[in-house]
């Protein structure tokens, strides 16, 4: 069977059967697309293990490891597919061993001063707007950030928000994470709740409209490149010399409960991981802890030696 048919017959399952998210199914199509690019036989019963091999090295050279494990991760489930369909009579992958160390990557965070000077410019901009229009932007740029930062929510998570989904009163939100799968959260802090509810009101139409709970000016969800570039502005206007992104929101957000003591299977759950190995990369960023330990813990700090 020729493989890009079989390509765009396992997209399509991807997305009818399996229901994966777009972001998924973008990143999927492109490492498939590129891979039937890179081989020459057109016949899926004719790619041995020496094409995936020979693909497989070639992209080592090209792409940083995480990358490599990735686009391995989307062509293996193609033929795991194909296999499981009896499209194919042999899977390639099964005389393959694709083993390689990743380099790991300590999750980088935002010292917890820059962060109030982040959301402090933005509160400047919001009560020093000269224009309802400003005022109105602002504080939905207010809403965003403090969500990202008091709940450590993905963007993708924040963006496609319903507005059944969270609950003022209560402080409860209910947050779809990957694979539609569903954790519940709780907004602790008082202004937060505030200012989300001064946001609630001022949007209610808006919100009412598209049904997420952060419209953007089309009417529909609010885009995560606006986003970033909300990020950026305020970034640039508090002369923060560091590069902000929303994901280093989570990552501030994971760290700091961790400094403070916060089991980090309770952390792992409001992060919605599904391995608590994933989490613990975590524990390797949280230093304030340790020193805190080793100033006021070790038994050093009891020794006279004079």
């Amino acid at each position: 069977m020729e493989l890009q048919t079989c390509i765009s017959e396992y997209l399509a399952y991807c997305k009818d059967q399996k229901r994966l998210d777009g972001k998924t199914l973008k990143a999927y199509r492109i490492d498939l697309t590129q891979f039937s690019a890179a081989i020459s036989p057109d016949d899926t019963d004719a790619i041995a293990p020496a094409v995936i091999e020979k693909y497989i090295s070639g992209l080592h050279q090209n792409y940083k490891p995480k990358t490599v494990k990735r686009k391995i991760a989307s062509v293996k489930a193609l033929f795991h597919y194909l296999e499981f369909r009896d499209i194919i009579l042999l899977n390639p992958f099964n005389k393959i061993q694709v083993r390689f160390r990743e380099p790991a990557t300590l999750p980088k965070t935002i010292p917890l001063d820059v962060v109030e000077i982040f959301l402090k410019t933005i509160y400047d901009d919001y009560h020093s707007a000269k224009t309802d229009y400003r005022k109105e932007k602002s504080l939905q740029n207010i809403a965003v950030a403090e969500m990202l930062f008091s709940t450590g929510i993905r963007i993708s998570e924040l963006c496609q928000m319903k507005s059944s989904s969270i609950d003022l009163n209560s402080g409860k939100l209910l947050v779809e994470g990957k694979g539609s799968k569903e954790r519940r959260l709780q907004i602790g802090n008082g202004d937060v709740i505030k200012i989300l509810k001064e946001y609630k009101q001022v949007y209610a139409e808006r919100i009412k409209k598209s049904g997420y709970f952060f419209p953007g000016p089309s009417g529909t969800a609010i885009s995560d490149q606006s986003v970033r570039r909300m990020i950026k502005k305020y970034v640039n206007q508090a002369a923060i010399e560091m590069k902000i992104t929303p994901h280093k929101f989570r990552h501030t957000f994971a760290s700091s409960l961790l400094d403070a003591g916060v089991d980090i299977r309770y952390i792992q759950s409001m992060l919605g991981h599904s391995s608590i190995s994933v989490t613990e990369i975590y524990t390797h960023v949280s230093t304030a802890k340790q020193k805190d330990i080793l100033t006021n813990k070790h038994p050093r700090k009891d020794f006279n030696l004079e």
